[in-house]
């Protein structure tokens, strides 16, 4: 089954709720539209009621069934639950004050209706850049108590192949404990989206055939993975031929349970990652879903803005799975 019809089909009728922050972009408003029109997710537009129903007009969408907040009523009941709901989140860093000036941003807005549970989830950066969209995040909702950090996945598509690249969007160098969590994290992502995982360690080098720094990086994560998750399929340190060419990987790693048959690919940097699913993008035919921000308590994603209505569509039906 395609990705999103097996996606759409476990989301359908949960009455998802997903939190828009950017209500009157287009893009926004047409996706939106889809998502209730499909009764897919309920979806939460920000913004002035009267802007974003004027575009809808413009554009010809029905809006019907679309909740709409206006986040810049400060008077409001919401809002002043909200205010408290940060400091006490804070511990004392951030004064109500300072909150209330936060919640006039509606991805802080946004952000502390997914922590308050008014929402499931959120869907922003189609205007914003991802340090916008991230950094509420952090400070909010925060990650899962066992994790250290926030990571990003990639589902790489292509007909009947689904493949899974980490980290290409956040984690400019990790050390081999971040590198060691993001590959467990994204094994997680992996059975989420219907991949059975078979975790590579990527390197310039496989099984010892290179040395240096990089090298012993790459080798130290795999290590401390397989300690974290000794049931989790997961080799390293692997060449990308050697992870998925079975004839490469009999010569240079015969005894590898992962060699040759890999469908997730950790990237030991964010350079190596970020021009990897590119690469694939680009001159390879895949289609590349994402990124899916990984870590956190409740699931945020963030957009390129680059994006158009039909990648706001899949990402917030990405985002309802992860709510599930």
């Amino acid at each position: 089954m395609d990705l999103f019809e097996s996606l759409k089909s476990k989301i359908k009728g949960q009455s998802i709720r997903i939190v828009f922050p950017e209500g009157n972009d287009e893009r926004i408003i047409s996706a939106a539209h889809g998502l209730q029109a499909e009764a897919l997710i309920h979806p939460i537009l920000l913004g002035q009621e009267a802007d974003i129903t004027a575009t809808a007009a413009k554009m010809n969408v029905d809006l019907d069934g679309v909740e709409i907040i206006d986040y810049q009523n400060v008077d409001s009941e919401q809002t002043q639950a909200m205010v408290q709901a940060i400091v006490d989140r804070r511990g004392g860093k951030t004064s109500a004050m300072e909150a209330l000036e936060w919640l006039k941003d509606p991805n802080y807005f946004g952000t502390t209706m997914v922590y308050m549970g008014q929402a499931d989830g959120m869907v922003s950066g189609a205007s914003h850049p991802t340090g916008d969209t991230i950094r509420p995040a952090l400070q909010i909702i925060k990650t899962k108590p066992d994790v250290n950090l926030i990571s990003s996945a990639f589902i790489m598509q292509r007909d009947e192949t689904r493949l899974i690249f980490a980290d290409c969007a956040i984690n400019i160098n990790p050390d081999e404990n971040q590198l060691a969590e993001i590959a467990t994290e994204t094994a997680k992502t992996a059975a989420l989206f219907d991949v059975d995982p078979k975790v590579a360690m990527l390197s310039f080098s496989t099984k010892g055939s290179a040395k240096g720094a990089e090298v012993e990086k790459v080798q130290k994560a795999t290590k401390i993975a397989h300690e974290q998750a000794p049931d989790l399929a997961l080799d390293g340190e692997l060449q990308f031929d050697a992870a998925v060419v079975p004839a490469v990987a009999k010569a240079k790693a015969p005894d590898s349970q992962v060699a040759g048959s890999a469908n997730v690919f950790v990237f030991p940097d964010l350079q190596s990652g970020n021009i990897g699913y590119k690469i694939a993008q680009r001159l390879g035919g895949f289609e590349a879903i994402g990124p899916i921000l990984q870590g956190l308590n409740k699931p945020v994603s963030d957009l390129s803005r680059g994006c158009n209505a039909a990648d706001v569509y899949k990402v917030a039906i990405i985002t309802a799975t992860q709510a599930l």
